[in-house]
């Protein structure tokens, strides 16, 4: 199994190896400690000291805080709640849901019809990153990428488990159904 200096790796992550390179890392195995040397080089990149325990995109991870509460938090700090629930919730939304606002993203032939399909731009308010961008029929409730069960991967996957075991359950709907 081949093995990745750390400083490879960032150089990886941050875009600067040539193709070639990038391709031999591809079709080679992995190596064992691939995912730790990810997340060490994104944990030091962070103003913020809480553990991550899973990066979701290149602004948005799970972390674990001190007192065991596990949260998806953006790089520049702001929460956004239990990772159980879709982050998007505690999110800025702009939605493009006229010809008039669709016309600023899509040309001609390629703007989706209105009256069917809106555009959501999710964006954070600490530091107005945009996060995501979704397009979906009208109605939509907004998309929740990833419910990762966390206490499987990093027990049986990793070798190593969480403290603090969680219920891995989407709660979404609880803590909409709690807005009423």
């Amino acid at each position: 199994m081949p093995e990745y200096d750390i400083s490879e790796i960032e150089r990886l992550i941050d875009g600067k190896l040539p193709w070639a390179r990038v391709q031999e890392i591809m079709k080679e195995a992995k190596d064992a400690d691939r995912f730790d040397k990810w997340v060490q080089i994104l944990q030091t990149r962070q103003s913020w000291d809480d553990r991550i325990l899973l990066p979701l995109s290149p602004s948005l991870f799970i972390v674990q805080k001190k007192n065991k509460e596990r949260v998806v938090k953006c790089a520049c700090g702001q929460e956004f709640g239990d990772y159980r629930v879709n982050w998007k919730l505690s999110a800025n939304i702009f939605v493009r849901d006229s010809d008039e606002a669709l016309r600023e993203v899509y040309r001609g032939s390629e703007q989706p019809d209105a009256a069917w399909t809106q555009v959501r731009e999710y964006s954070c308010p600490g530091c107005g990153a945009m996060l995501e961008v979704e397009a979906v029929p009208r109605g939509t409730p907004p998309d929740f990428e990833i419910l990762p069960d966390l206490d499987t991967f990093y027990r049986e996957w990793l070798g190593r488990p969480l403290e603090d075991e969680q219920e891995f359950t989407d709660k979404t709907l609880e803590t909409v159904g709690g807005w009423s």
